[in-house]
């Protein structure tokens, strides 16, 4: 692979990717899994998938719709987390319909054969254009300033609220930057895993890092470390096998941490039974 790796672009550009993903699942994952925004964040994924028909129907670039819809439902969501109390789910789940809804109606409006949208469905790292690589590295770079300058006002907006009110910090206004970043972060994986799969990468590295380690920041770098590794081994197998790419990074994913999980709780287990 490593000589194919010098040979065709197609590789190098999911190289590059896998690096770039890796950041995101790292920096986002740990909040969303911290915040408990996983299926928030699957409304956000499955939403986008209108701006994907919207571009086709209209002639653009798919995943430039993807990032629209994926924004706008991201700020929809947060000014309805803002203003109720209650109902959060139900009107995540309409978010979510109505997305995957509009994007099969934009497609069967298209003159002649539709296109084949599997790719965004459920990804393939292998298909990653320029476009989406500098659409990925820009995003990337966005999101990780944003985080790291930041950093210890999202660790205290995660872990004492009251805190951050007494310091006068608008709360509501970091969860409406945080449902950006998370929209963003949609659209950098829409490539690699695709739409279904997206709340996958973006919660397994850093569940995977939460059994390893309680310290926020150590969780970030070691789910970079979780992402980095699932996506090149996934990657790996994909390219030699041709399995789909996004599926099987998602299983290796899963495999790896219930192997963690199930190692760390024997090894609790012996420790009750040591005392």
């Amino acid at each position: 692979m490593l000589e194919a790796i010098f040979e065709y672009q197609f590789l190098r550009y999911a190289i590059i990717a896998s690096f770039l993903v890796s950041i995101i699942c790292g920096l986002i994952g740990v909040i969303i899994v911290e915040k408990k925004l996983v299926m928030m964040t699957g409304g956000i994924a499955h939403t986008s998938y209108g701006g994907v028909g919207l571009g086709y129907l209209l002639g653009f670039e798919p995943i430039i719709g993807a990032f629209i819809f994926s924004v706008l439902a991201a700020l929809g969501i947060g000014v309805i987390n803002n203003r109720t109390t209650g109902h959060k789910d139900v009107m995540i789940a309409i978010f979510w319909s109505l997305g995957m809804s509009l994007g099969i109606l934009f497609i069967s409006l298209m003159p002649g054969y539709p296109p084949d949208v599997t790719s965004y469905l459920f990804g393939n790292i292998l298909s990653v254009t320029t476009l989406n690589l500098i659409m990925m590295l820009v995003i990337t770079v966005v999101v990780s300033i944003i985080i790291v300058v930041f950093y210890h006002d999202w660790k205290a907006h995660l872990f004492d609220q009251e805190f951050m009110k007494i310091k006068g910090r608008r709360t509501k206004a970091m969860e409406n930057v945080l449902m950006v970043l998370i929209a963003l972060s949609v659209v950098v994986l829409i490539r690699v895993v695709g739409i279904v799969l997206v709340i996958a990468l973006l919660s397994i590295p850093a569940a995977t890092a939460s059994l390893i380690s309680r310290r926020f920041h150590i969780r970030m770098i070691l789910s970079i470390a979780f992402g980095l590794l699932f996506t090149l081994v996934g990657l790996s197998i994909s390219y030699f096998t041709g399995y789909a790419s996004g599926a099987v990074i998602v299983v290796f994913a899963f495999i790896v941490y219930i192997s963690i999980w199930g190692i760390q709780k024997r090894i609790f287990f012996n420790k009750k039974v040591l005392q």
